[in-house]
């Protein structure tokens, strides 16, 4: 039997495989007025009349305005925060004695210590399917998060594939989204999908895949179900798959959308990550860190800057360029995992003092100053 540390070591090297070469990203059917033992056949009125009531079926114009008067108005700002996990996430996650507690590492706990923040949601959606599925799964939350607050919208904050997942919300019912944050999206393909979905034509490689992942996937993601397909992700983060994405769903006129991108590889990027407008304080006082590559994202990583004379800035799955939607608010200096404090809350490494859950700390703190 493997011991839980080689599991452990299993779920990292898979974590950053599928972050790298695939990321890179009832009711009763009784009615209430059923009962199976009556053989009364009349109308209801005349039953009411020989009981000596004088209700009526339905409430009159008065008694209907009344009732919606005494229904609730929607609270407004400040909204739930709803942070939205990419390609291969999970809301937690267990294996053995190991308890890896949020995609999102220890965020959500730490909002509500240092802020105050109770309202922040995690929910997990298809780990491995195209935007739009996730994209209604997510909806569904969202509806969820809205009955259980009270609160008449939400915050949305997706990472990777989530951006897309969160873009295809705010398309789909705008009324009910305050604001889009895209972390690491690539709105625009990422160059490694391309050439695996290239490599993956043959329909018998896919259901294989799709057949292992169903096998392996089913013991770690209670969300994996029969619709899931790999290949719909990949899909929709090659070039192609994300320009006909972009065309079904614009952004929406009255949200605001915001994005930030991932630089690594000790590259500073100062032209390409230049914000549009002055850099928020979470962004310019990082300006000058350096990160290093994880190892699981070097080849990825030296894919896609291009080369020596004039590097492409990426996070190991995501260029800068790709990134950037909406209002661009500048450049992290993290890796794709670095950014959600994964694997299991380690740090950058080097001499990075970026720290992931100081920054969404600080970015919940600014959008709260939006008046969100």
């Amino acid at each position: 039997m493997r011991s839980d540390w080689g599991v452990l070591v299993s779920i990292r090297l898979g974590f950053g495989a599928a972050f790298a070469l695939l990321c890179a990203c009832g009711g009763s059917d009784t009615t209430p007025f059923e009962d199976a033992g009556a053989s009364d056949a009349r109308p209801v009125d005349a039953m009411i009349a020989d009981a000596g009531s004088d209700a009526l079926l339905q409430p009159d114009a008065g008694e209907m305005d009344a009732a919606e008067d005494a229904a609730p108005e929607p609270l407004g700002a400040p909204y739930p925060i709803v942070l939205a996990h990419g390609f291969f996430g999970f809301e937690t996650l267990a294996v053995g004695a190991w308890d890896i507690t949020d995609y999102f590492y220890g965020v959500p706990a730490h909002l509500e210590t240092e802020l105050g923040e109770t309202e922040v949601f995690t929910p997990a959606v298809d780990p491995f399917n195209g935007s739009e599925h996730r994209g209604e799964e997510l909806l569904a939350h969202v509806e969820m998060i809205l009955a259980e607050t009270g609160r008449a919208k939400v915050n949305l904050i997706g990472h990777s594939q989530g951006g897309l997942d969160v873009r295809y919300v705010a398309h789909t019912r705008p009324d009910l989204v305050a604001s889009v944050s895209t972390i690491s999206t690539p709105h625009f393909g990422t160059p490694l999908l391309d050439l695996v979905n290239a490599a993956a034509e043959d329909p018998r490689l896919r259901d294989a895949v799709n057949e292992l992942l169903q096998l392996v996937g089913g013991v770690l993601w209670d969300e994996l179900d029969e619709d899931s397909d790999i290949f719909r992700s990949m899909q929709d983060l090659s070039f192609e798959g994300a320009a006909a994405f972009n065309e079904r769903y614009p952004d929406v006129e009255g949200i605001p959308y915001y994005s930030i991108a991932g630089r690594s590889d000790l590259n500073l990027a100062f032209r390409m990550c230049r914000p549009d407008g002055d850099a928020p304080p979470f962004i310019s006082r990082w300006a000058a860190e350096r990160d290093p590559i994880d190892p699981l994202f070097a080849v990825a990583e030296a894919l896609f800057d291009g080369g020596f004379g004039d590097p492409e800035p990426n996070d190991g799955v995501v260029r800068v360029s790709s990134a950037k939607w909406g209002r661009f608010l500048g450049c992290i200096p993290a890796d794709h995992l670095d950014q959600v404090g994964q694997l299991f809350g380690d740090e950058p490494g080097g001499f990075n003092r970026w720290d992931h859950l100081d920054f969404y700390a600080e970015y919940v703190t600014w959008l709260r100053d939006q008046g969100l």
